[in-house]
């Protein structure tokens, strides 16, 4: 693991960053529309839960690239429409330079941001435990 610098991440505007996020009205519809997301932090790591009840672990994926994470949940169907929800969230800092871990367990996605284990900054998809 690479250990990160905490001049690497501005705290101040990561706080800034979530009040804003909780206060977007956008934010509130996507949880209806799409799937509801919470987002929750600990002295060593930012962690995002969503609700995906309905979904399999086979049907979730999990992408960061750069600032961004994407969560996809895809239920298969036999015509060509697939039930596909997506939720983008932008960081203000890279994620992508963040250790990252997720699991799956009774329809709760949580992933986990670690604030002070980095790895090589590149676009990747996290594998669910």
């Amino acid at each position: 693991m690479i250990a990160k610098n905490d001049d690497s991440i501005n705290y101040a505007e990561m706080e800034k960053w979530l009040n804003n996020y909780f206060l977007d009205p956008l934010t509130s519809y996507l949880d209806q529309t799409q799937f509801q997301i919470d987002l929750y932090e600990t002295n060593k790591e930012w962690i995002v839960e969503a609700i995906l009840s309905e979904y399999d672990a086979s049907e979730i994926t999990v992408l960061i690239e750069k600032e961004k994470l994407t969560i996809t949940a895809m239920i298969p169907t036999p015509s060509k429409q697939s039930q596909k929800r997506i939720r983008v969230i932008e960081f203000p800092f890279q994620v992508i330079s963040q250790k990252v871990t997720a699991t799956f367990m009774e329809g709760i996605l949580e992933i986990f941001i670690s604030k002070t284990d980095g790895e090589v900054a590149n676009n990747r998809y996290i594998t669910l435990q």
